[in-house]
Formats: structure tokens, C-alpha cells, sequence
């Protein structure tokens, strides 16, 4: 395990044990890369490289355009994505993979809540991930299925992944209410496109077991 930070985000690489394995970029809210790691070293995953990137601001790096708050308590959504992309692709990657044996066979990236809905918007910036993962992703997001259907990806991913409690689109918010809706469009969509699609639903809410719900996310990307 190697930590280093860059503008103050701080990122921990696990690295795998052969050469030239995938590598899966992990945005965290709260530093839990250590936990999802654990959990899929435990499951016996096919041997990877993790690299968690924690510290982030997350409703700026994570959003890809402006919204205001979706609840009296929140932070506004202010869209500095692209911005936190550049810097991952142009200076934490470069120095994560200069801690690891040989080239990525793939790259992924994948997150939870806004992460998750960064890991899809990403693969509309750039062309360097190949798998994706989003899971209780934030596609409820105002925006973003138009933004889908009208732009296209970089590449063609190999697998996206999502997720959801099955309790997320309980809510009275108007914002959060169409999650599932938006979720469940758009695996239908990429579907459609030809490209190794799945959407589970999991018991309980948007928090209920993350880490848990992450590595079966992480595993299902490893699993050719």
C-alpha cells in the first residue's frame, strides 16, 4: 500500500500482486477504499489494483454542472467535474501508476452517491476507463439522462455496473424521486447500445451497507 497527496486530495494505492492487472479508480466520500478493498480480498476477486482517492470537495468535484441545493441542509451542486477529471487523469494517475508492475490490462473508475454518477459522466470526457461502476449513483440528477441520450461516449465500455437500495426512491424530495426511474432508463439504453449492462437493487436505503454494496459493484467489474 502506497498514500501520496496531490491538491489535497489524498490517494491510497493498493496495489495488485501480478503484473499488468486492471486498476480501479475509487472516489470515497469517507475513506472507505481500505473497507471495499478488505471486502473483495476477502470474496478471493480476481487480482487488481485499487486506487482510492479520499479529501475530495465532493458536491464540486463530483458534479458536473450547476444545481442549487436539493434540501433545505444541502451544499449547492456548483460542477467542477471536469476539473477534477483533469486532474485525475493528468496527476494522479500518472503518479498511482508509477506505484504498480507493468500497464493496466483495463482501467475502471466507480464511486458511490455523486461519485457514481462522476464515474458515468467520465466516460463521456475521456476514453482511459474502460469499466464502470455506479453505484446508488446520483442519476437522479437534473440534466443527466438528456445529457445521455444526446452525447456519446468517448469509447465503448466493457460492463457498466449500477446499483440501488431499493428504498431510494421512497422519498417526498422532488430531486431524489426519480432515481430508479432514471436508473432503469438508462441501463435499458445502454442495453440497447450493446453493452454489458446490469442494474441490481439491494434492501435498504441509499446508506445501508456502501462498502458492501461497493465490492459486489468492484467484483462484478473483475469478473470476465
Amino acid at each position: 500500500m502506497t498514500q501520496f497527496t496531490v491538491d489535497g486530495k489524498a490517494i491510497t494505492v493498493f496495489p495488485s500482486v501480478e503484473c499488468n492487472a486492471p486498476v480501479i479508480y475509487l472516489n470515497t466520500f469517507a475513506n472507505e477504499g481500505e473497507q471495499v478493498y478488505k471486502a473483495l480480498q476477502s470474496a478471493n476477486c480476481p487480482d487488481f489494483t485499487l486506487v482510492a482517492v479520499s479529501g475530495l470537495d465532493w458536491e464540486q468535484d463530483m458534479s458536473p454542472w450547476n444545481i442549487p441545493p436539493i434540501s433545505k441542509n444541502a451544499a449547492p451542486c456548483t460542477g467542477g467535474a471536469d476539473d477534477y477529471l483533469h486532474l485525475l487523469l493528468h496527476a494522479i494517475l500518472p503518479q498511482a501508476e508509477r506505484e504498480i508492475a507493468g500497464e493496466p490490462a483495463w482501467r475502471g473508475i466507480a464511486g458511490y452517491s455523486l461519485a457514481g454518477l462522476f464515474a458515468l459522466y467520465a466516460l463521456y470526457k475521456t476514453d482511459v476507463f474502460a469499466r464502470a461502476a455506479s453505484v446508488s449513483g446520483s442519476l437522479w440528477f437534473p440534466g443527466l439522462t438528456d445529457y445521455v441520450f444526446t452525447h456519446e461516449f468517448q469509447r465503448k465500455p466493457q460492463r457498466l455496473y449500477f446499483s440501488l437500495g431499493d428504498k431510494e426512491q421512497k422519498t417526498r424530495n422532488p430531486y431524489l424521486k426519480p432515481v430508479l426511474k432514471n436508473t432503469q432508463a438508462l441501463e435499458t439504453f445502454y442495453r440497447s447500445r450493446g453493452i454489458r449492462t446490469i442494474l441490481q437493487l439491494n434492501p435498504g436505503n441509499h446508506y445501508a451497507n456502501s462498502a458492501a454494496r461497493m465490492a459486489a459493484g468492484l467484483s462484478w467489474l473483475l469478473s470476465d
